[in-house]
């Protein structure tokens, strides 16, 4: 029973990295392409923070179910 529970929490862990990694990923990709520009768009920006939440919360929900 306890092999179970780590194997699950081990589990668990992996996907929270994986998702931790995927939202930095893109937020330096965001980053690089905004970078080398004075402005902006607030649309671009707004999209960035919708994917990079999109992946948190998907984190946040497989955390919330276990």
């Amino acid at each position: 029973m306890t092999e179970v529970l780590d194997n699950e929490v081990l589990d668990m862990q992996a996907k929270a990295d994986s998702s931790i990694r995927e939202a930095l990923d893109l937020i330096e990709k965001g980053l690089g392409e905004m970078s080398d520009r004075q402005i902006v768009p607030s649309s671009e920006v707004a999209d960035l923070l919708l994917d990079v939440r999109s992946v948190l919360a998907k984190l946040d929900a497989e955390v919330s179910t276990n």
